[in-house]
């Protein structure tokens, strides 16, 4: 099995990962934290995916993708905090005025769980961030602690997935996920 991450500069791939069945239904397309939020809730059906095709066009693209023998099975949304829903969101706190980025979604396709594949998204984000010159990277997990998070709602990652990738606690947040709170996981870039 050869795993390998790379910038999310295919639509296809990337509509693989966060697109509907039907082009014309109405999800998330990874956009809720991405753009302002009237922005977002405007944007319905096709118009969704067509905003993300535009995205995996602009450099730096929306996030990277993993790749599992040249099949896709993995996406990881990141980009600088203050182009997010996270430059002004009330509920996650700013550390300091460093231009940040952050990674908010972390996807693995059904049949790939339990390969440590959210652990290379969040490793190749990490990666992909510091090719930009990131400063920093944020992530805004759950503190589950030993429990069993949803999996519907898993996408935000776990405290020990952050942990792991070397991320420390630098804040508590006033949000929560599927009735776990978030925190506040940084990692400083050298």
């Amino acid at each position: 099995m050869v795993i390998e991450v790379r910038a999310a500069t295919v639509f296809a791939d990337v509509a693989a990962m966060v697109g509907p069945r039907r082009p014309d239904a109405n999800v998330c397309w990874c956009l809720s934290y991405r753009i302002p939020a009237k922005q977002n809730a405007a944007l319905a059906g096709r118009d969704r995916g067509a905003l993300v095709q535009d995205l995996c066009a602009q450099d730096p693209p929306p996030g990277v993708l993993a790749y599992e023998d040249g099949d896709v099975v993995g996406w990881a949304a990141i980009h600088p905090r203050a182009d997010t829903g996270f430059a002004r969101n009330r509920r996650i706190p700013h550390v300091d005025d460093l231009d940040v980025w952050s990674v908010w979604c972390i996807r693995v396709r059904p049949g790939h769980r339990g390969k440590g594949l959210s652990h290379r998204l969040l490793d190749g984000a990490v990666d992909f961030a510091r090719s930009y010159g990131a400063p920093a990277i944020e992530g805004y997990p759950v503190d589950n602690g030993d429990r069993k998070v949803d999996l519907t709602m898993a996408y935000v990652g776990t405290r020990s997935l952050f942990d792991r990738a070397g991320f420390t606690k630098a804040a508590d947040t006033t949000s929560v996920v599927n009735g776990f709170p978030r925190v506040l996981m940084r990692l400083e870039l050298p």
